[in-house]
């Protein structure tokens, strides 16, 4: 028995370095996707989670400099603060905001929702980036296993009660979008319907990949749905690479050292671009885009569409998921699309 919680713990860490060193080369091998200029985005209106740093500030600063409305929505006030100034700094003409939202938290999400529609703003641009990855185990304030309940289960609630939002705000020939950041970890993920919440063996890694599946078959299964209600919202997964930011913080530390100095020697000996304005890319190509309009669904890497793991096309799963996730924040029939 404790050997096999050993290999419970242990093969999930060795799928996903695996998955990330296969990574590391194809970021080497592969063309660099460069984001064509966008159109100005005056009169939109964007959230962005975890917005303050990494690829979420990247993208945030991208659409305040294109003219649009961006709410920046996060747990840390001061981040939140320094990077609205920072972003003002650069352009004075910014309309840019912090608003506070832990994802940890399912009350604060419904209090970020109903702040945000308090304002009657529209909303044409959610941008699901935030997340932990590989942080000791924990629980968020409901219960659930952090990993799960913040990069997962929050952005489910956050999406689902602001639906009614982006569907009034799209239109026909400009549709409203949300884009949920998983990433090629999914590839080492499993969902287990009956077992979403208790682990007898906590793995970080194990729970990192199942929370990036989840956001992988609840991204396309929402637009699945909004397929058949014939709303002008569409829905994409992003798989921002293998990106140079603080997410890698609680790596294993001989992984984090190679990592460390793999990124360094990409970074400045051989050009790889995989910084945050690099990663935030294809997050502003499927969120921005006028080529993709109406062209819900997809996983998108590196600028293009790529296939995802086998079980991600499971509908069963996907439908099992969702009802287990909408139980799990207590919403209602009148939330789903």
């Amino acid at each position: 028995m404790l050997a096999m919680g050993f290999l419970d713990c242990i093969l999930p860490a060795l799928r996903l370095y695996l998955l990330g060193l296969r990574v590391l080369i194809n970021q080497l091998l592969c063309r660099p996707f460069t984001l064509p200029e966008l159109a100005l985005q005056h009169g939109r209106v964007a959230i962005v989670t975890g917005g303050a740093r990494g690829i979420g500030y990247e993208t945030a600063r991208h659409m305040a400099s294109l003219g649009a409305h961006v709410i920046i929505a996060g747990q840390n006030e001061l981040e939140g603060v320094s990077a609205v100034k920072k972003i003002c700094e650069e352009n004075r003409e910014a309309k840019v905001e912090f608003e506070q939202l832990d994802l940890a938290s399912l009350q604060s999400v419904r209090q970020f929702v109903q702040t945000f529609k308090r304002r009657c703003l529209p909303l044409h641009i959610l941008v699901n980036n935030a997340a932990v990855m590989l942080v000791p185990e924990g629980r968020t304030e409901e219960g659930f296993e952090r990993h799960f309940g913040v990069n997962y289960l929050g952005h489910f609630l956050l999406t689902l009660l602001l639906l009614d939002t982006l569907k009034h705000s799209g239109k026909r020939g400009s549709c409203s979008r949300v884009v949920t950041l998983s990433s090629s970890a999914h590839g080492a993920g499993e969902i287990q319907l009956d077992n979403l919440l208790n682990r007898q063996c906590y793995s970080a890694h194990a729970a990192y990949c199942q929370s990036k599946l989840a956001l992988l078959l609840f991204s396309s299964h929402l637009q699945q749905r909004l397929d058949r209600g014939g709303f002008s919202v569409s829905s994409c997964a992003v798989d921002p690479g293998m990106v140079d930011t603080s997410l890698y913080r609680h790596l294993f530390p001989p992984a984090r050292l190679a990592q460390t100095a793999i990124a360094r020697l990409l970074f400045r000996f051989v050009l790889c671009p995989q910084s945050p304005t690099q990663g935030a890319s294809t997050v502003l190509y499927t969120a921005l885009s006028p080529s993709l309009e109406g062209e819900g669904g997809g996983y998108w890497s590196n600028g293009r569409t790529e296939m995802t793991s086998p079980n991600t096309y499971d509908p069963q799963l996907q439908l099992g998921l969702w009802d287990s996730s909408c139980r799990l924040v207590g919403l209602q029939e009148q939330h789903q699309p």
